[in-house]
């Protein structure tokens, strides 16, 4: 090992680490290291634009009646936006049409029919947080075999005028409301899910949607108005999309009667993390070629589908393979995933994303207890990049397997690349940084996500001025955070 490698490697906060985690050299003597299987180079002269803050969750903090909070958590990761549906499922009492608006022959204009304050709770939580919001108007999914609110309403013009009563509550301040800005408003979830969502036909659903975009856009033209939040949103052949006729109807029927549609919302759930941006992409040239090219695309429900496997969750599924599976989503191996998906979705037309889900759902970032799984700490990997909010140029990965993404911050006094390994036989990289925006030597961190740790650091230490690589281990599935300061800084924020 040349001299000078082993001098860089004495400076190391975590000798122990060195040889198992991660070997910082000097490019200059780098001709006679081991060469890496994987490399990644990161060029922060490059800038390409903003790294999108597309860790927008479904649910709220505030959940279990109100018994646990995890506003803090979502804090620290940075949660930008949440989508409202599902909330405190499986027995929603809050945000849901029937929850807000209980007596559907109510009069619509009586502050008295509404019944907001628990929504109004876990709002507050949500805005206290610093996420936005989607607000889905409708119901939650019903899996139970007796149907309660998955139900066309008898008075379309009435649901309209009911949901156009939270939008002044929470936005206008009626009823004692809020004066909380909220842009998007979402009507229904997905009606192509029947009968767990949508007891009606597609007209059915087709009538509500334009009469309730409607009704909004001419009393708030500000606001942006989607939907349908499909599911089944129909198979790609190549790159072209060949959607359900569930949705060419949709749009046709919207577009034959000009009405509102600012963002398209859909959902997929995959073992493929690649698979969102060839969707996205097909998604935007089937709107753009049918006329709805300034129609904004909203995946609002995603996550990792163990080997696309939809049936240990269902009841007639074994109840430890149930275990497993939801623990395979929510361990190391789904927040691998969300890492990929996360770093992928910044190539895509997607304008919002939403993971299912934010809260203690069995699909969420947290226990029933609220414990944070491997997934929250995937998003506050994500969280902690894009503080570092201007993108430059990182070459490596494979799509699909392995993802990277890298930025630098405003002051250009911080580097952070963020590297997710899904499914690679490869457990080493080179992780290359050129041009580094500051002169003099460089601090490191490194930080570890996998089935051990939770964002750990496991190395660091110092190099000289100029280029410089990293020798890491990151197993499949695993990921890493490697933080790049000016040695002095980098010093003192390891105090």
């Amino acid at each position: 090992m040349p001299d000078q490698m082993h001098q860089c490697m004495s400076r190391c906060l975590f000798p122990w680490a060195t040889s198992a985690a991660c070997v910082v050299v000097l490019l200059a003597t780098a001709v006679g290291a081991a060469a890496a299987a994987e490399t990644i180079r990161v060029d922060c002269a490059e800038v390409l634009g903003e790294i999108r803050p597309l860790h927008g969750v479904n649910g709220g903090p505030l959940v279990q009646g109100e018994t646990t909070d995890l506003s803090r958590y979502w804090r620290e990761a940075g949660i930008p936006i949440t989508r409202l549906h599902d909330c405190e499922w499986p027995l929603p009492d809050v945000v849901d049409l029937h929850a807000v608006f209980p007596r559907p022959e109510a009069d619509p204009q009586d502050p008295a029919s509404y019944r907001f304050a628990l929504t109004d709770e876990y709002l507050r939580a949500i805005i206290d947080s610093g996420a936005t919001v989607v607000y889905r108007l409708g119901e939650s999914i019903e899996h139970s075999r007796h149907k309660q609110y998955v139900h066309a309403p008898a008075d379309y013009d009435r649901w309209a005028a009911a949901c156009l009563g939270i939008i002044r509550h929470y936005n206008d301040g009626w009823a004692d409301g809020f004066r909380y800005n909220i842009r998007y408003w979402e009507i229904w979830n997905e009606p192509e899910n029947r009968p767990a969502m949508w007891s009606g036909s597609d007209e059915d659903y087709y009538r509500l949607y334009t009469t309730a975009a409607r009704a909004i856009k001419s009393r708030y033209p500000e606001l942006q108005v989607g939907g349908p939040a499909v599911g089944a949103t129909g198979e790609l052949d190549g790159q072209r999309w060949r959607p359900t006729e569930f949705l060419e109807g949709f749009l046709r029927w919207v577009g034959e009667r000009n009405a509102p549609l600012d963002f398209f919302s859909w959902h997929t759930y995959t073992d493929d993390p690649y698979l969102y941006v060839r969707k996205a992409r097909a998604i935007r040239q089937w709107l753009d070629d049918r006329g709805f090219a300034h129609t904004k695309i909203h995946l609002n429900e995603w996550n990792y589908l163990p080997r696309n496997d939809w049936t240990p969750m269902l009841l007639q599924g074994e109840p430890e393979r149930r275990q497993a599976w939801f623990e395979t989503i929510g361990g190391a191996e789904g927040a691998a995933f969300t890492a990929c998906v996360l770093i992928h979705l910044q190539d895509a037309p997607v304008d919002v994303a939403n993971y299912y889900s934010g809260d203690v759902n069995p699909f969420g970032l947290f226990n029933r207890y609220g414990v944070p799984r491997k997934t929250y700490y995937a998003m506050r990997a994500f969280g902690q990049l894009q503080q570092t909010p201007m993108r430059v140029r990182a070459d490596g990965g494979a799509p699909g397997r392995t993802a990277v993404c890298a930025g630098v911050n405003a002051d250009r006094n911080r580097v952070a690349v963020l590297v997710a390994n899904l499914r690679h036989a490869e457990e080493r990289i080179t992780l290359q940084l050129v041009n580094p925006p500051w002169g003099g030597a460089t601090g490191w961190t490194v930080r570890r996500l996998d089935a051990r740790e939770n964002l750990a650091a496991v190395a660091a230490g110092d190099s000289g001025a100029g280029a410089m690589h990293l020798e890491c281990e990151i197993p499949a599935p695993g990921v890493l955070l490697v933080e790049f300061r000016p040695a002095a800084s980098a010093a003192r924020s390891r105090q």
